[in-house]
């Protein structure tokens, strides 16, 4: 009684043992796609373009930063639906990177300085070989053109 008893309990703590990794393999996945738990130091942003696109009902807005170097320039570009006319802005600044966040900070306005600097912190991620900035605080997704550009392609 006593080896079956001790048995059981070997099983039972094998099986517990296997859920758990399988558990910590699930949630590993998820915090990889969230961009939480990825290791992406090694990853180059060095002039790279990243691109993101909102369609709004009287409007489309197409935002892109460029970095280069410790060098960003940030472009809005808007379009409006209504008149079919464009408009832009430029902004220049630079660009901190620690790990994983991207701190950026534009300015100057077409090399005019403004009081008040665009400032966007990003998050790196990749999913699928795509990477991706993701704004911290709206949320925004922010993907490299390059990867989009070959995804597009295939």
């Amino acid at each position: 009684m006593r080896k079956f008893l001790i048995g059981i309990l070997l099983l039972g703590t094998l099986g517990l043992k296997a859920q758990y990794g399988s558990l910590n393999e699930i949630l590993n996945r998820l915090e990889q796609r969230k961009g939480i738990n990825q290791h992406l130091e090694n990853v180059n942003i060095d002039n790279k373009k990243f691109v993101f696109i909102k369609d709004e009902a009287d409007h489309t807005e197409r935002d892109f930063i460029i970095i280069k170097g410790n060098n960003a320039t940030y472009v809005e570009v808007f379009d409006d639906k209504a008149t079919g006319e464009s408009s832009s802005n430029v902004f220049t600044g630079d660009v901190i990177r620690k790990k994983n966040i991207i701190s950026l900070r534009a300015d100057l306005l077409e090399n005019k300085k403004i009081p008040m600097p665009v400032t966007k912190t990003l998050l790196l991620t990749q999913q699928d070989n795509i990477l991706y900035l993701i704004d911290v605080n709206t949320r925004d997704r922010w993907i490299d053109e390059a990867s989009y550009s070959t995804k597009k392609a295939k």
